[in-house]
């Protein structure tokens, strides 16, 4: 970890839920920072800030930015209290680290939808899709949408990547273009229009309070990846299906798949996809399979086959091959746009026209 002095020179972008500031780095050179205005306040020119470089300064990708960690008003800023900004709830999330803060989850006694959600286990087969990466939610929310325009959808963040789901650039975007009605983060993450203290909780809470038809659930912006069977943020997605059956959902797994990635273990179906479908999701789910062109549908066959998905879970034919309109939502994955990597955007459509297939109850007809 590393925490550097610096100062703001400008905001470049600014969201009620986050900023991009412009810092100059204390013995070193500009750079561009993310502030959360919740765990730290709203930056302003000239402030210095304490950053911390660590990410960037290990060369990562999705956490490859500086991070406000802390202000220091200007010289005619009263002493005492820097920030305050209660919640009404007790709840903590980042528990037990320097930014721990406090939110109102839906759960919560003081929260006016407690006694809605406080004896509910069962979503009554509410669809469930569940992504193994944040930019899936894009695809899976449009293909839902254009099956089922009625449909209203929410979005669950898990706590597997990002935690602040202010970090998303994806998810506003969805919400303006009306391929998202509810957004909930669970666990550590926070920020969404519900706060919930687990993926079960949430999943209810979605459907309840949010009433929605269907529910997308996936990690947030970035993934962890070792190379190793089981040292992924890949095994997410098993999670979320085991926790969708739970709470008698019906999970809808969504394949990572991709022909334009140059790693092998992500080549076809990603082993992320595969561990977690054959080993980490103990609980029956719909695979949502795209149609792909004959060769690539061949390697993508071979490799469900092989993992022995089919043993455990229920295959869908889904989609025809060609993507959903996104209403001018810019969507890539790894860098790559749609045209750059069609397989993967095809393969997380899929799983929204499967999830549409399988709606319980129709918006306006609950």
């Amino acid at each position: 970890m590393r925490l550097v002095w610096g100062t703001v020179r400008s905001v470049i972008t600014e969201r009620p839920d986050a900023q991009r500031v412009h810092v100059s780095v204390d013995g070193e050179s500009e750079a561009v920072a993310i502030a959360y205005p919740a765990l730290a306040g709203r930056c302003e020119a000239g402030e210095r800030v304490l950053l911390n470089t660590t990410a960037v300064d290990l060369g990562l990708g999705t956490g490859g930015v500086h991070l406000v960690v802390a202000r220091v008003p200007g010289s005619g800023a009263p002493a005492g209290v820097a920030f305050d900004d209660g919640s009404g709830g007790h709840v903590m999330k980042l528990r037990y680290t320097p930014l721990q803060r406090d939110v109102l989850s839906v759960e919560a006694p003081e929260s006016p939808h407690a006694a809605n959600v406080a004896d509910v286990v069962d979503v009554g087969g509410m669809p469930v899709i569940c992504c193994g990466l944040h930019s899936q939610v894009a695809l899976a929310a449009a293909a839902l949408k254009e099956a089922a325009p009625e449909a209203r959808v929410a979005y669950c963040m898990t706590d597997q990547a990002a935690l602040p789901l202010a970090l998303s650039e994806l998810v506003p975007a969805l919400v303006s273009a009306g391929l998202l009605d509810a957004t909930l983060t669970c666990g550590q993450a926070f920020g969404g229009q519900m706060e919930a203290v687990t993926l079960h909780s949430a999943l209810v809470a979605a459907r309840v309070v949010g009433g929605a038809d269907a529910t997308i659930v996936a990690i947030g912006p970035g993934v962890v990846g070792t190379g190793s069977a089981l040292g992924h943020g890949g095994v997410a997605l098993g999670e979320a299906l085991n926790a969708g059956a739970a709470v008698g959902g019906t999970p809808v797994a969504t394949l990572r798949v991709s022909f334009a990635d140059a790693r092998e273990r992500h080549r076809g179906v990603s082993h992320h996809t595969l561990t977690a479908l054959s080993l980490i999701a103990v609980s029956p789910a719909l695979v949502a399979v795209p149609r792909l062109p004959g060769e690539q549908s061949e390697t993508m066959d071979r490799q469900l086959e092989a993992a022995g998905i089919w043993d455990r879970h229920e295959r869908v034919e889904a989609g025809k091959g060609a993507l959903p309109g996104l209403r001018g939502v810019d969507v890539r994955s790894m860098g790559r746009t749609p045209s750059q990597d069609p397989a993967f955007f095809v393969a997380a459509a899929a799983a929204g026209y499967a999830a549409a297939a399988r709606l319980t109850c129709r918006a306006g007809g609950r």
